[in-house]
């Protein structure tokens, strides 16, 4: 497998046929562009080399970062032998081949740095089979994933492994790579100052995207520098990663929604665009902004709730592309609703006494009485019927009997639940009164 800063191969004379990224490969940890909280003084890895003392490591980061570079560079700076698998292409019979190899090395005095790109693709079993290896240093480990390592990894292997998490590529990352480039081709991009910041946002913090780029638009035949229409004429912004399975659907879902609580409309409108950009399913950004509804705002606006499902409703009517509107809609509705989670907060502190109390039966007063023998047993007696009450409140007990009264809801000071607030005090009020 081919990768941006892959090192280790001899230089081809014929640079002119070799692609832009082969040829920019790093040949030392100093030059790889970008993740000094991996690389730079006092970071892990820098450390780990430093006292010799190199251990497994799962790198965790998108595409085109340097993933593989840093591990054939590792092995450089290590004097391991370097071995590279994908995990899309490799079964047991091939890894059983790698610690054969691995164990052979080892006898002869040489160790060996497994490489594994997708490792998350390996399932619970096939990740099991390298701990032995690892255990007994006929193998560090070096694994790479896009995906969350929390969940995609076994914990024997997480306990074995330290987890580095490489980020993308930030623009003035991508102009030292744009300008390594240009000194690599001998001749400087075709493009005008918003053009060239144009062309390194299409790369969107991908490294190799931004190589594979810099060399189609390097090949142009034109006279003058293009502009930024120019530009997108001729090329494709790069697809922003989204996976609706992965990390990025529970993470963009996890700012639109803390952008919502955080009463701000703006960044919450962004999040949400940033889904739909990204494929997401608008029925699912339906039903957690019904959530946010119910959550987030409760009793302080009893209309979100009403509005989120409204919204819902029409886009299921109109279909896409207009049914987004009534959605984004509702989201700065939400965004600008009063904040309460007392619901929530009463909701589960009722679960929680549920569980606690167990079997405890209903107060025999408030129990229906259809039978003699449910009459005989006090069923019913001594109810006080509310509408029969001063004010039609009774001010009775509702709780087990033994079963100190809790407080749960605390309705706040905002919105429709201020108004909600003086009527919780007010039959409390009056409960002190009657001795309910």
């Amino acid at each position: 497998m081919v990768d941006l800063f892959d090192t280790g191969v001899a230089r081809e004379p014929q640079k002119g046929l070799r692609p832009l990224a082969d040829r920019l490969r790093p040949q030392s940890l100093a030059e790889v562009i970008g993740q000094k909280q991996v690389l730079g003084e006092g970071a892990p890895l820098e450390v780990m080399l430093s006292s010799g003392s190199l251990s497994s490591i799962v790198f965790w980061g998108p595409p085109g970062v340097g993933k593989t570079t840093i591990a054939r560079l590792l092995a450089h700076e290590t004097e391991l032998h370097f071995v590279q698998i994908s995990a899309i292409f490799t079964g047991m019979p091939d890894l059983r081949k790698v610690f054969e190899g691995a164990k052979i090395r080892r006898q002869n005095g040489q160790g060996t740095l497994l490489f594994v790109d997708e490792i998350h693709r390996f399932n619970k079993a096939q990740q099991d089979g390298f701990l032995p290896y690892m255990e007994d240093g006929t193998i560090l480990l070096v694994g790479a994933t896009t995906e969350n390592p929390s969940f995609e990894l076994n914990s024997a292997v997480l306990s074995r492994a330290q987890v580095l998490v490489l980020e993308r590529l930030d623009l003035a990352d991508l102009e030292r790579m744009a300008q390594r480039a240009e000194q690599e081709l001998d001749k400087e991009l075709p493009l005008d100052g918003p053009a060239r910041e144009a062309l390194l946002e299409m790369a969107d913090g991908d490294g190799r995207a931004l190589l594979n780029l810099i060399e189609q638009v390097a090949a142009w035949k034109t006279d003058h520098k293009l502009t930024p229409p120019e530009l997108s004429k001729r090329l494709q912004k790069r697809a922003a990663q989204y996976d609706k399975s992965g990390d990025a659907h529970y993470n963009l879902i996890s700012a639109l929604h803390k952008s919502v609580r955080g009463s701000d409309p703006d960044a919450a409108l962004y999040w949400f665009a940033r889904m739909l950009e990204g494929g997401e399913d608008p029925r699912f950004l339906a039903r957690r902004l019904v959530r946010m509804a119910v959550e987030d705002i409760g009793l302080a606006d009893p209309q979100a709730q009403a509005v989120c499902l409204q919204s819902w409703q029409t886009y299921e009517r109109l279909g896409s592309p207009e049914g987004e509107l009534a959605l984004s809609q509702a989201v700065i509705y939400l965004a600008l609703a009063p904040k309460s989670n007392a619901n929530y907060v009463a909701y589960k502190a009722a679960r929680n006494a549920a569980k606690a109390t167990g079997s405890k039966l209903p107060p025999k007063h408030i129990l229906n009485a259809p039978t003699d023998l449910m009459k005989d047993q006090g069923y019913g007696t001594d109810y006080a019927y509310d509408h029969d009450a001063e004010d039609g409140f009774s001010g009775q007990n509702y709780f087990p009997e033994g079963m100190e009264r809790p407080a749960m809801y605390a309705p706040v000071e905002r919105g429709f639940e201020r108004e909600l607030k003086k009527r919780v005090e007010y039959f409390a009020k009056l409960r002190a009164q009657r001795g309910g």
